[in-house]
């Protein structure tokens, strides 16, 4: 039986582009040779990381504006460094919204100064700060949209005369929005895009090349655009499935059509969190995020009964992280709604064992 599956990353693919990549690793377009014996710089790979870079832009409307798509390694944590080496000059303003912005801070603090412009650190991040204000001296500002960890996510975003950039790795391709407001959005595949080893880049051209400090060349991404994301060997494996997974949210109809399943999908779970008393959600309720809700028991003595249910009804990958606790439902775009009610069922049904 296959498992509902709501780890929160790497986590659930859709099954199709799970049946083509397994396919493509023992033989890839009918040539008798596995993706992961090919050249990367075999026209076929090349192929395929054209296709994907193309996609990305695409779904997220940015095609013809000014900005290039790169598949890279490191994850996102590289990036928390690569964003400072490329644009940090003087001084930079951050969000502090949860763990994984506040790792960002850590690392752009050996290259410049850089300072919160506003932080939820002291409520352990269950909330979105709002009415802060962004100097416009600043060389960038930095926020993180989705916060995986605590279940909170910007609802908005603020406008600024100066680039913004965020942190999307758990919630990309999974809402509209205009990513025009953007000059820079990077994102672990992990979540929405394929499996961990590569991460999506997209940056606006016009703001690159304006620091003083020389730039690894690794670390510089207009090395990266000028090579097509091949001045390495790219991790080949996770851009194919990143690839296929694009095209299948494509095929569905692009964001819009996968945002009207995500918003139906937090109805659900969200419902049953506000009207079953054997559960409280984790993050304030204006700021609950699409992607991962985030809840505990009221009654720990219900522990040992409730994760046995969940795993009598083949529910996996629920647990909530250390620094909060409880559970975790990632709903991430694969997630069919059939898992979401698969857990409200046995959420609802211990209700009637309290």
């Amino acid at each position: 039986m296959k498992k509902h599956n709501f780890s929160a990353g790497p986590c659930i693919l859709p099954q199709e582009v799970l049946l083509k990549a397994s396919e493509a690793v023992m033989d890839f377009n009918n040539d008798g040779l596995s993706l992961l014996e090919i050249s990367h710089r075999s026209k076929p790979f090349v192929d395929v990381m054209e296709k994907a870079r193309s996609l990305a832009l695409e779904l997220l409307g940015l095609e013809g504006k000014g900005y290039k798509a790169l598949f890279l390694q490191g994850g996102a944590s590289t990036q928390f460094l690569m964003v400072a080496l490329n644009l940090l000059e003087k001084r930079a303003g951050y969000l502090n919204t949860g763990t994984w912005s506040d790792k960002a801070i850590k690392e752009a603090r050996i290259f410049d100064d850089v300072y919160e412009v506003a932080s939820s650190k002291s409520a352990n991040y269950n909330y979105i700060p709002k009415g802060y204000e962004i100097p416009s001296e600043y060389d960038y500002f930095h926020c993180t949209s989705n916060n995986t960890i605590f279940g909170t996510q910007m609802k908005s975003f603020p406008s600024c005369d100066i680039p913004m950039v965020c942190d999307m790795s758990s919630d990309i391709f999974s809402r509209t929005l205009d990513f025009t407001q953007f000059d820079l959005i990077y994102a672990g595949a992990q979540k929405n895009m394929g499996p961990a080893g590569t991460t999506l880049v997209v940056v606006k051209e016009d703001i690159l090349g304006k620091v003083s400090r020389k730039i690894p060349s690794m670390m510089d991404y207009k090395v990266h655009i000028d090579k097509g994301s091949m001045f390495n060997t790219p991790p080949v494996f996770a851009v194919y499935v990143s690839m296929l997974t694009l095209e299948w949210l494509k095929n569905l109809g692009g964001i819009k059509a996968i945002e009207e399943q995500n918003e139906m999908k937090a109805r659900v779970m969200y419902s049953e969190l506000d009207l079953n008393p054997l559960f409280k959600g984790y993050a304030v309720k204006e700021d609950r995020s699409l992607m991962n809700a985030t809840f505990n028991l009221t009654n720990d003595n219900l522990k040992e009964t409730f994760e046995t249910m969940l795993k009598e009804a083949g529910i996996s990958g629920l647990n909530g992280h250390r620094s909060v606790g409880g559970y975790r439902a990632s709903m991430y775009n694969a997630l069919p709604l059939e898992s979401v009610k698969a857990l409200v069922e046995v959420m609802s049904e211990l209700e009637t064992k309290a």
